[in-house]
């Protein structure tokens, strides 16, 4: 494997995602903005999207991934039986699951959204569109297990480019059915959960090389299937402890008018970077180090994991410093237009600004997990998350009447510092990693790069800082001009001083 190609690879199909999910966000932004029906929306659409990264973006991958790993380099046919009796008690479980919240969906909506409870219409609103949408989870989760088969075989084109359909669907609703209010909310709606039914029939085709899904349900629940079980609940929190601290806000921020779509907005942006920053590479090398694990081979585990881990931070701490430093104009330039007011743009940049500040901790989390769920360790990132997530909860509730909404995206960064440090700790202490001399060089030529680079970008946003006024339409591409030249500068200087270097993309790790 050659990780900066493949992440590369995943990389594009996630920005590709992305930048489709900055077109959603933007009609969503013009037509319903951030008002009652947007926050009805943006509970229907976060409830199960959040379960959708729970199983895309970690847990299934962090489970599943290290035991059929195992399971193929002994028998191929041990394997296909092995992934199938997953498939077919996750099919189950699955399916019991969205039937029952479908069932008690007020029970459910007062339980995610509290604070909703005080406007009888947005209540309503917001238990018919997650009744409609909430099917997604049960074929997005199908999907996501076909996914994880495909990083086992170190395939990550096909599962990255998935999400892909979801948001074109998404902005195919706006440009023919051109409605507004309620009625673009349930069609978006619908939309989201048909988007489900395609990406599933899209990688039962693209995985059928490997594996094609047998409904047998006269399965054997052996050992090694209640072994995997035993992990993908541990797993499910630790891999998902940023979403669910996410989804902690969201049923907080309930309780303020608006406040649950400037928290929306917000995470979108810095999503982003965290999607390749973090996710992307967790994912790419979960498969590599498992294998390394099992061969008992110290030094390119030592390789990989310091590689994966500066590479993290060569592309986290740049995005950290630029939304910090610009959040208001970001926001301004990506979001405000029409609906989406100076109000909205201020507070939405607010979000911003505090959930930047642990964006580098977001990514660390996904790369220091990996290193234990290689090791067929969940339980250990499991506690940790919890602890965070608890502590997550006691600032936010503690802090949110004198504060408001702001305190959560604070309580979100400060958790997820706490998490990664301790994360950092257990590793080292345990002998599972340890940081090479190599790796503290390419970090000193790294702050180094930022430094010269965002000083470069703090520039820029000087020089061009009134054309980033609610009135002044050509912003978008204005912020993106200063966006592109400071990447490309900071990409030339790090090639400069060897923060980055070109022979490292034909490493094999």
């Amino acid at each position: 494997m050659n990780l900066i190609k493949s992440t590369g690879t995943f990389s594009l199909f996630v920005i590709l995602s992305r930048i489709l999910g900055y077109v959603r966000d933007f009609f969503i932004a013009i037509y319903l903005g951030s008002g009652p029906i947007a926050d009805a929306f943006f509970v229907a659409f976060r409830i199960p999207n959040t379960f959708r990264r729970l199983f895309a973006e970690g847990t299934l991958n962090a489970a599943f991934v290290p035991s059929y790993t195992s399971e193929v380099v002994s028998s191929k046919l041990a394997a296909k039986k092995f992934a199938n009796t997953v498939f077919n008690l996750l099919l189950i479980i699955v399916l019991a699951l969205v039937i029952i919240i479908e069932i008690f969906m007020p029970g459910f909506i007062t339980l995610m959204a509290p604070g909703f409870g005080k406007d009888y219409e947005k209540f309503q609103l917001a238990i018919d569109l997650t009744r409609i949408t909430f099917p997604f989870l049960f074929f997005i989760s199908i999907a996501s297990f076909l996914s994880a088969i495909l990083n086992s075989h170190n395939k990550f084109a096909a599962a990255a480019a998935a999400p892909l359909i979801l948001n074109i669907l998404l902005i195919l609703c706006f440009i023919f059915l051109n409605q507004t209010g309620e009625n673009l909310a349930y069609n978006l709606s619908y939309a989201i959960t048909i988007a489900g039914v395609v990406q599933l029939v899209f990688l039962i085709f693209v995985t059928r090389k490997f594996f094609l899904p047998k409904f047998d349900f006269n399965f054997q629940i052996d050992s090694k299937v209640k072994y995997f079980f035993r992990k993908l609940i541990p797993s499910m929190f630790s891999s998902g402890v940023t979403q669910i601290n996410i989804l902690v806000g969201t049923i907080i921020a309930s309780f303020q008018a608006s406040a649950v779509s400037y928290l929306y907005y917000a995470d979108r942006i810095y999503q982003i970077n965290l999607a390749i920053a973090g996710i992307a590479i967790g994912t790419i090398i979960l498969p590599n180090l498992s294998r390394y694990v099992k061969n008992n081979n110290k030094s390119k585990l030592d390789f990989l994991q310091n590689k994966s881990l500066e590479l993290s931070l060569f592309l986290s701490l740049p995005a950290t410093f630029a939304l910090i430093i610009a959040s208001e104009e970001i926001i301004s330039a990506l979001f405000g237009y029409g609906s989406f007011d100076k109000v909205s743009i201020k507070n939405t940049a607010l979000a911003l600004f505090y959930f930047s500040i642990g964006l580098p901790a977001f990514s660390l989390i996904k790369i220091f997990s990996s290193f234990l769920f290689a090791r067929n360790n969940t339980k250990i990132p499991f506690y940790f998350s919890l602890v965070s997530v608890i502590l997550n909860i006691f600032i936010s509730v503690l802090f949110f009447k004198k504060f408001g909404f702001v305190v959560i995206p604070i309580a979100t960064s400060i958790s997820s510092w706490f998490n990664a440090f301790i994360l950092m700790i257990y590793v080292i202490n345990k002998n599972h990693f340890r940081f090479t001399k190599i790796f503290f060089i390419q970090l000193i030529k790294i702050l180094i790069s930022n430094i010269i680079a965002i000083s470069f970008f703090y520039y820029l946003i000087e020089y061009s800082n009134k054309l980033y006024l609610f009135s002044y339409t050509n912003k978008f591409l204005i912020i993106l001009s200063v966006v592109l030249l400071t990447f490309i500068f900071y990409i030339v200087v790090s090639l400069a001083i060897s923060a980055f270097k070109l022979s490292d993309i034909k490493l094999k790790y």
